[in-house]
């Protein structure tokens, strides 16, 4: 997209569960339509959890995508796309090794076995090319039993679970981050989303808007929210994102 006024030198780089869409659905067409106007300003990019499937899916669009906006950062950055040219991606089996990534799904499946929720589903650990979620209610549970279980979790459920990953696995340099409403991402130290900024940095894009609602400590936006190269930006929910651009860009 070209545009005589548009700040190349300028980001507005989303979270996207809980920042641009409702967990785990599709983007509401108000907001999409916002930030194809906001792309007129400046550059727009996404940077998620979830692998590039999913982000697509609630994006309305695996092929679009990659047109719609500037960069698409999957997998907290570790799968990158610039415009429609995949530019990075790292493996997790690789640089981790099988022995300890065992080790890992014994104990989380262990501990999950052990939990009493309202409901379990299925897919309790999904493996990603760059890290592995873990989802103690299943992550084929429905909307409605995914909002159930959010609800519950505020007695601490995942808290708990991630503090007893770290005291079972404090050597092998995992970090373990909750994301989204039902699961928890273990990925190595560095690979949280702070990894996009790289290709950010050798574009030499300046100024770097994050937008996030996972912004506490142990949350999956907190390292690139309190990076000193991002003006953070904390939201509760799609509206307050639209909110505080409008601010941002349209006061």
């Amino acid at each position: 997209m070209a545009s005589s006024d548009r700040d190349t030198s300028t980001i507005c780089l989303f979270d996207v569960d809980g920042t641009l869409t409702p967990f785990r659905q599709s983007i509401k067409p108000h907001v999409d339509e916002f930030l194809h106007e906001l792309r007129k300003k400046v550059l727009v990019g996404l940077v998620g959890g979830s692998d590039f499937v999913k982000i697509a899916e609630q994006m309305n669009g695996q092929v679009d995508i990659l047109k719609r906006f500037d960069y698409v950062f999957a997998e907290n950055g570790l799968v990158a796309f610039k415009g429609t040219t995949q530019i990075g991606q790292q493996n997790l089996r690789k640089f981790v090794g099988d022995e300890v990534l065992q080790k890992l799904i014994n104990f989380a499946l262990r501990y999950m076995s052990d939990l009493v929720l309202p409901r379990k589903r299925g897919i309790f650990i999904e493996f990603r090319s760059s890290m592995i979620n873990i989802c103690p209610v299943g992550r084929s549970c429905s909307q409605e039993e995914r909002d159930e279980f959010a609800k519950f979790d505020e007695h601490g459920v995942r808290d708990k679970f991630v503090e007893a990953l770290r005291q079972a696995f404090p050597t092998e340099g995992l970090v373990f981050a909750i994301g989204g409403q039902i699961s928890i991402d273990v990925f190595p130290e560095g690979w949280d989303k702070r990894n996009s900024l790289q290709y950010l940095e050798k574009d030499n894009i300046k100024t770097i808007h994050f937008f996030g609602d996972k912004t506490g400590k142990g949350g999956n936006d907190y390292e690139i929210f309190e990076d000193p190269r991002t003006i953070g930006h904390k939201v509760t929910d799609p509206e307050d994102t639209l909110r505080q651009l409008k601010e941002l860009y349209y006061s």
